[in-house]
């Protein structure tokens, strides 16, 4: 059962993601939010996909904790809609995405028009300086900066390696680092198809206010972030 009600959600989230793609072209010659506004639109339906198909919830927990205006939020990463939650709750946010997503149909130019920092995993120094130049840019408007330390997806309960682009990021705009723990991974896997049932968790937690040395940061995100989200583990 869990086979075929994950077989029919795969179906009409692309259904769902087609439909919505050639109405949102006129968007790319609107103001930014507007297609932001349209992530959001698209981003509930995958909910309620979620919800209808495989009986999955999504719960937002630590809104006390989430950012008004300029901040990293530094996110754990399990799944791909660890992405599309995120439209949902923060406003105006700006997302560090690898090149390669850039290839997809309609989503490149979609991410072109929101704002996106595109970031060459392979390009060493150079492209930490570019994505820390590309931040500040488009953090002269008051926006989230959301980053995937991990830079990849992973399994839960294990810890990927956090790169030093978000150290960067951290030292150089001086701003608060908003963790956000998970455990998507356990109902919408990094690979494969099936969605089971239970309940998806994103929770923010207690920022880190700038100024603390690399090693002493990172040490205080990677420790938050894989505490929080193994402890969710069993939901």
């Amino acid at each position: 059962m869990i086979a075929l009600r994950s077989a029919l959600f795969v179906l009409l989230f692309y259904v769902w993601s087609a439909a919505l793609a050639f109405p949102m072209l006129p968007l790319l010659v609107c103001p930014r939010r507007w297609t932001l506004a349209a992530f959001r639109f698209w981003s509930h339906g995958v909910i309620w996909l979620l919800a209808v198909c495989c009986d999955i919830r999504v719960e937002l927990r630590g809104r006390e904790h989430m950012p008004v205006g300029r901040a990293i939020v530094a996110a754990k990463h399990q799944c791909m809609f660890d992405v599309f939650a995120q439209f949902i709750w923060l406003n105006d946010a700006c997302f560090v995405m690898r090149k390669e997503l850039m290839r997809i149909p309609f989503f490149n130019w979609f991410s072109w028009k929101s704002g996106m920092i595109v970031v060459d995993r392979e390009g060493g120094s150079g492209a930490l300086r570019k994505m820390v130049r590309d931040a500040r840019a488009r953090l002269v408007d008051p926006r989230p900066l959301v980053i995937f330390p991990e830079a990849t997806r992973g399994e839960p309960g294990k810890a990927g390696h956090y790169h030093p682009g978000v150290a960067g990021l951290y030292r150089d705009l001086e701003l608060p680092t908003h963790p956000v723990a998970t455990n998507s991974g356990v109902h919408w896997p990094a690979h494969g198809f099936l969605r089971r049932p239970g309940v998806i968790v994103f929770e923010y937690l207690e920022p880190i206010p700038p100024g603390l040395g690399r090693a002493a940061y990172m040490r205080r995100l990677e420790d938050a972030i894989e505490t929080a989200s193994n402890a969710l583990l069993s939901l």
